[in-house]
């Protein structure tokens, strides 16, 4: 009999050899608890499994098959599979396991999917994208201001699955703020997905108030005294910046609306509650990453027009030079010329005349010009 076969057969967990086999391919490696940072996390794709009931964790079923036998024996409480970047091989087993759809498990693998919503039977696929404020002592045409990452979560009626990809968004803080509260921890693996969501749109709305300050700080440097003199490169970074921002944000609103609205099986109708305030905050966020975009627009314009203003003036410095210095140039050019018959060309104080007019012309322009703001 195919192991597959086996495990379909395993209603409650009578059968554990099967599952015992097919977990090996999740225990490779060595587990390590990405939320301690003493802990190196190249250890192992396993980040931490953890059973719950009524809101509390059990001591010692840190193993995956007898956590899941556990739970489906005793029909309360739900598994919490942490894992971080898995590859297809120690993935295969997890899916065997809890019976994931193949296509969520191809996206969860390969990651760098939009945030989504999914629903395959009992199971329910959500995709979130984190993203990560990226400090720099100043901002330039080649600064790093937004890191992305994904969270993708399997939720079952008695498990929950996260796979997170990226150096950040860690759920370990998570984790331990869901065991401080256990009525919302009680409430099964829709608690979990609402703090997994709310977690992720928070961390929206600090981005977006560090991206503000940036916005802010560029604003003031183009409309500084030098401000046309500012690389333009600055601005068209931010706005780089600002689109991996918005494409991470603006997808995730329908997945939160549909958990907020619809009818879904896995998520409890007290549940659906939270999930609107989430969807507030996320439709904040969308409305300053917009806000934000229309602003670099109005910057990256303004800036355009002071470049063209400071191009202006310069073009007028330059003619109104070139106009003072064309009359010694022309009186000069007059004088320079071969001719035996010339106007006061013998006469002593004919230098000294000739000078003066030149001098006395040029001040008069240099003044005019000065009095017209154009030197």
């Amino acid at each position: 009999m195919s192991m597959a076969g086996n495990l379909r057969k395993v209603t409650g967990l009578g059968r554990v050899g099967g599952l015992r086999r097919v977990a090996r391919l999740a225990r490779r490696r060595p587990r390590v608890d990405l939320s301690h940072p003493a802990r190196s996390p190249l250890g192992s794709s396993v980040v931490n499994c953890v059973t719950y009931q009524d809101g509390v964790r059990v001591p010692g079923c840190a193993d995956l098959v007898e956590a899941v036998r556990l739970v489906r024996k005793t029909g309360e409480g739900f598994v919490w599979l942490g894992l971080h970047e898995p590859t297809d091989r120690e993935f295969a087993g997890i899916a065997e396991l809890f019976d994931l759809h193949p296509l969520a498990v191809e996206d969860a693998v390969e990651a760098h999917q939009r945030p989504k919503l999914e629903h395959y039977g009992d199971t329910l696929f959500a995709v979130f994208k984190t993203v990560c404020y990226v400090e720099h002592e100043q901002l330039t045409a080649t600064s790093e201001v937004v890191d992305t990452g994904e969270i993708m979560v399997f939720l079952g009626p008695d498990f929950v699955i996260t796979v997170r990809h990226g150096r950040h968004g860690s759920l370990g803080p998570l984790r331990e703020e869901l065991e401080a509260d256990p009525q919302q921890l009680a409430k099964g693996p829709a608690a979990v997905l609402h703090a997994i969501a709310d977690h992720v749109v928070d961390e929206y709305l600090n981005v977006t108030d560090a991206v503000q300050a940036d916005i802010d700080q560029v604003e003031t440097d183009v409309f500084s005294e030098n401000g046309a003199r500012l690389d333009p490169g600055r601005i068209y970074q931010m706005k780089r910046e600002l689109l991996e921002l918005k494409r991470a944000v603006v997808p995730l609103g329908r997945p939160v609306e549909d958990l907020a609205t619809r009818p879904i099986r896995v998520v409890a109708p007290e549940i659906q509650a939270y999930f609107r305030d989430v969807l507030d905050h996320l439709i904040r966020a969308k409305e300053q990453i917009a806000a934000f975009d229309e602003l670099l627009n109005s910057i990256l314009q303004a800036h355009l027009a002071q470049v063209t203003v400071a191009q202006n003036e310069d073009m007028r410095k330059i003619t109104a030079w070139a106009a003072v210095i064309a009359v010694p140039t022309m009186v000069c050019g007059v004088y320079g010329m071969n001719f035996d018959h010339m106007p006061e060309l013998h006469w002593s104080f004919g230098y000294p005349l000739v000078m003066t007019v030149m001098a006395t012309a040029c001040l008069v322009l240099y003044r005019g010009f000065r009095r017209n703001g154009w030197l």
